[in-house]
């Protein structure tokens, strides 16, 4: 499943994966969080932790994840993958130069720098549109 994280800087979404990731999941939450910030905002900043929770996506979240780099490039600005699984890391790291926008991976000890460095972001984001 995903869950919202609470306490998130102003224009930041942040997600926690536990257990399995299925499709429904972007369907019910992480796709209408994404929505309401673009709608807010007007860009795309997101953290989202991969801890020891969480197991694995299910090929359907998999293919909903897929359809994510299918929102207008423009949209996107800051996103920080935070996990301790070298081979997530890679993955994300591999493919992080194919999205738009900025791309960055921390450990979950440095969950504070990876909300931090996605809320300079949005910051500055929301101080460019004024």
């Amino acid at each position: 499943m995903i869950e919202l994280l609470d306490g998130m800087p102003e224009g930041v979404i942040g997600f926690r994966a536990v257990g399995t990731v299925t499709a429904a999941d972007y369907r019910e939450v992480l796709d209408p969080a994404m929505d309401a910030a673009i709608e807010t905002t007007g860009t795309l900043d997101f953290v989202i932790v991969l801890g020891e929770e969480f197991d694995h996506y299910s090929l359907g979240a998999m293919v909903e994840d897929a359809k994510l780099i299918g929102r207008p490039l423009s949209l996107w600005d800051r996103a920080a993958l935070v996990t301790d699984r070298d081979v997530l890391i890679g993955i994300a790291v591999a493919f992080g130069g194919l999205v738009p926008g900025q791309f960055r991976a921390f450990p979950l000890a440095h969950l504070d720098d990876a909300i931090a460095w996605v809320g300079e972001g949005a910051a500055a984001a929301a101080a460019a549109a004024t």
